[in-house]
């Protein structure tokens, strides 16, 4: 498109000029309906040097009226040089990042006497920030364009865009973009020409290739030849060579959608290995937008550069926006990667901003949590107490999100009263407003802490809801058939005052063990084998025990032995059964990795079988670890499994 647009330009429209009253004049003239120059001193152009970074400014001149009686700013292009230009350039870009909406912007446009080129088109990324809808790709209110003020900004780029320094000139391409304007208008031309005529020149340095890259790829979209033009420049230069801004600025370039399809593989692998170099320098911007970046990127075999960036992430955690923590923390789930002393980090960040932070921080701080599997007391505890007082300012994912690692690390505050009481009352109010599965998720969370939802069960199982969850249909539909599977056997067990709606046949599932996302934790093949041949030994032979046992109540038995009424272990054959002893063989991953506690979703499973009349006992991974010889071994599984009997020889 850009091209085209380039050769439109130059069957139309003379480069540097604009016709005015049928005559060519330069760009940096205003005319008037006569064709004569306005500016003081007649009809010349500025010549300002784009290497040697004198400012250009943008100076409001002596107010006009507009169409609607209304005074209007005019702007004219001028050079600024000094300090206190410089300190005045930085006043208005504090003012102006304080700005919380597009009125107080133009207010503040229109209230300055000089604004360099850069905060000219700051402005317009600002305006951008303020309106934008990247879900909708639409400005939220789209009169903010009619705005004078904004009208004569864009007005005077357009007429001087040959006059702009490189880095003005393609952040202001940028703009436009975000700003969603027509990529036909005169504007847009007159910049995209601009920025051709640039990048030909091989003039630009990677960080202004980077800014036209994002500009042209929403303009062309990743296939347009700009830019593969840019991407030819940015791989002229090797990745060692470049600054670490520019390290940063070519992962966003190729974040965006650039690097779709494989696309740039040679390029991002020559990325890596420099990345890994030059961590220890990166601040808290630059790791927490590297880790976003591959992510999106999907970069999965970047191990060794996730390590480097998580370690100096500790060092940043104190420093991170809430956004950008909430960047890394969720960077180092998608890869699976923790760290101990970046977890005591965020146990302090956490504990001292839990009533301040932003709602999504405090949302995926958990989340790492409960995705790593460690038990932080001191960030549950803090996430707890902040609920209680917060909630009702959540977003209903934000909500189940927050509460779904106290159910997986089956933990309870000391505040779990007041917690559960607050969950039950946001449930009574906003119910309709949760998603299905999300309503699911949240209800499931509760019952592996022993706390049983039953006033919100009966809407759950009647078919309105079951329908819905239906038409969301997901590749994770066997796992929430699960979970509702799960939740009604709670509810028949555990509540047996339940007189409400069943859930129907349909909606079971036969196994909570699936393959992927699951219920139940397969078991540790290898401590499986080593309790293997401790029972054989035990009993006598293989064939009085059996193995990964599939039961009718949908739970997946490690080892079952079956005994008859005078407590003699009967064949595995045998169905004439008067005791069943269900062995939990737990390995590592059944439990939370620091505190050794057993997660949730087994704890529930030991619970259900001990109520369905199953004998649990349970072998953790850490007490049959330390044994190391074969009589110990006997010892130990006897002790365990008969602990009132003597050693019999089966």
């Amino acid at each position: 498109m850009a091209l085209k647009l380039v050769q439109r330009l130059s069957l139309g429209i003379r480069p540097g000029t604009v016709s005015c009253a049928a005559q060519p004049v330069c760009v940096a003239c205003v005319c008037t309906s006569t064709g004569r120059c306005i500016l003081t001193g007649g009809c010349r152009r500025l010549r300002l040097s784009r290497s040697s970074g004198s400012l250009t400014s943008v100076v409001r001149e002596p107010s006009f009226v507009g169409p609607r009686g209304e005074s209007v700013p005019r702007f004219r292009l001028t050079q600024q040089h000094g300090p206190v230009a410089e300190e005045e350039e930085r006043h208005f870009r504090s003012r102006l990042s304080s700005c919380l909406s597009s009125a107080k912007v133009f207010k503040l446009l229109r209230s300055t006497s000089m604004v360099s080129e850069d905060v000219a088109v700051a402005v317009l990324h600002r305006v951008s920030d303020l309106e934008r809808d990247e879900e909708n790709r639409s400005l939220r209110d789209p009169s903010v364009l009619d705005d004078d003020a904004i009208r004569v900004l864009c007005l005077q780029l357009e007429r001087d865009s040959g006059l702009l320094s490189d880095s003005a000139l393609v952040s202001a391409l940028l703009a436009c973009t975000r700003l969603y304007l027509d990529p036909w208008s005169t504007l847009m031309v007159r910049l995209i020409s601009e920025s051709q005529k640039r990048l030909d020149s091989s003039g630009l340095s990677v960080d202004q290739l980077c800014i036209l890259g994002q500009a042209m790829l929403a303009i062309e979209g990743p296939e347009g030849a700009v830019l593969e033009e840019v991407m030819t420049q940015i791989q002229n230069v090797k990745p060692s060579r470049w600054s670490l801004d520019e390290l940063s600025s070519v992962y966003r370039l190729l974040q965006t959608g650039v690097a779709h399809g494989g696309k740039y593989r040679d390029l991002l692998n020559a990325m890596h290995s420099h990345a890994v170099t030059v961590t220890s320098s990166m601040d808290e911007a630059a790791v927490s937008g590297l880790l976003g970046a591959l992510v999106d990127l999907n970069q999965t075999q970047v191990v060794p550069l996730v390590i480097q960036l998580c370690k100096r992430a500790v060092r940043h955690v104190p420093r991170f926006t809430d956004e950008q923590l909430a960047t890394v923390l969720a960077a180092l789930m998608h890869f699976g990667h923790s760290d101990r002393y970046l977890v005591e980090a965020v146990e302090r960040r956490v504990t001292t901003t839990a009533f301040t932070c932003h709602a999504e921080m405090l949302t995926k701080a958990t989340q790492f949590l409960g995705r790593r599997n460690i038990l932080s007391p001191p960030v549950l505890d803090a996430v707890a107490e902040s609920f209680v007082y917060r909630a009702d300012t959540y977003s209903t994912g934000q909500v189940a999100r927050q509460i779904a690692p106290f159910g997986k690390l089956a933990y309870l505050p000391p505040n779990a009263g007041e917690l559960f009481r607050k969950i039950e009352g946001i449930l009574s109010t906003r119910f309709s407003q949760f998603q299905p599965h999300t309503l699911l998720d949240l209800l499931h969370s509760c019952i592996l802490v022993e706390r049983f939802p039953v006033n919100f069960v009966s809407k759950v199982f009647r078919n309105f809801f079951l329908q819905q969850l239906q038409e969301e249909a997901t590749v994770n539909d066997r796992f929430i058939l699960a979970q509702l599977t799960q939740l009604y056997m709670t509810i028949k067990l555990e509540c047996p005052f339940y007189e409400g709606p069943q859930l129907p046949p349909k909606y079971r599932v036969k196994s909570f063990l699936i393959p992927g996302r699951s219920l139940e934790t397969p078991v540790d093949q290898q401590l499986y084998n080593s309790v293997k041949s401790g029972l054989v030994d035990l009993l006598g032979a293989r064939s009085y025990f059996s193995s990964k046992v599939l039961t009718p109540y949908c739970y997946t038995l490690d080892v079952e032995i079956k005994l008859d009424e005078e407590g003699y272990v009967l064949p595995a054959s045998h169905d004439d059964v008067f005791k069943r002893i269900a062995l939990c063989i737990d390995g590592q991953s059944r439990f939370t990795i620091n505190d050794r506690r057993l997660l949730g979703s087994e704890g529930i499973k030991q619970r259900h079988l001990k109520r369905l009349g199953y004998e649990v006992v349970q072998i953790p991974f850490s007490e049959f670890n330390k044994l190391h010889s074969k009589d110990s071994v006997m010892n130990y599984l006897h002790q365990k499994i008969f602990p009132h009997s003597y050693r019999l020889n089966w």
